[in-house]
């Protein structure tokens, strides 16, 4: 069966062209006998800004998750994104999705064993960094618990709150338009109300 290719090309400035990381990965994609199906272009963008900046990356990344496409090209790592954390993120989502990555200039084509096994190591990564921070956030809990501080919000409620959650709620007001009225949040106002 063909492999369906989706091509993300990314240049930083709009000085810069997508044409010769196209062409080149057109190219690769006939000599693998891949069906290039999508090419996705974010032109004039920093691989540094999050995905919500980059309109053709997020749509890779959900058409990813719809199973558009069997493998994503793209020319260099540094395409993909600068921020390692997201770049492992949304390389954990392609392996999750079964989504195969090519990587031009780092010569990564996770169709073979050998990038299989990468893939599979990025996965070994991304979940020691989980336990490294899981451990962190319990140490740091543990201190700061031993050293007699309070975990968690602040309470807000007090006897004036209360009084005024009541009154207002007396007059018929929303649980939105009360919150609005003291200065609490949503869930302050729920739980003054439920309290009572």
């Amino acid at each position: 069966m063909t492999k369906r290719a989706a091509i993300y090309l990314r240049v930083s400035t709009d000085g810069q062209t997508t044409e010769n990381q196209r062409l080149e990965l057109v190219r690769v994609a006939a000599q693998a006998g891949w069906d290039v199906v999508e090419i996705y272009k974010d032109a004039g963008v920093s691989g540094a800004k999050g995905r919500d900046k980059r309109p053709a990356f997020d749509r890779l990344a959900k058409d990813a998750a719809r199973r558009q496409f069997d493998v994503v090209m793209a020319w260099s790592v540094d395409r993909l994104g600068r921020s390692l954390q997201d770049l492992v993120a949304f390389l954990g989502e392609l392996h999750g999705y079964r989504v195969d990555l090519y990587l031009h200039q780092q010569g990564i084509d996770t169709t073979s064993p050998a990038g299989k096994a990468m893939f599979q190591m990025l996965g070994v990564f991304a979940e020691f960094e989980r336990a490294m921070i899981q451990e962190r956030v319990k140490a740091g809990l543990a201190r700061a618990r031993s050293q007699g501080k309070t975990l968690g919000r602040p309470r807000v409620a007090d006897a004036r709150m209360n009084a005024a959650v009541l009154a207002a709620r007396a007059e018929g007001l929303s649980v939105r338009k009360i919150a609005a009225r003291v200065g609490a949040s949503i869930g302050t106002v729920q739980g003054i109300l439920k309290a009572a």
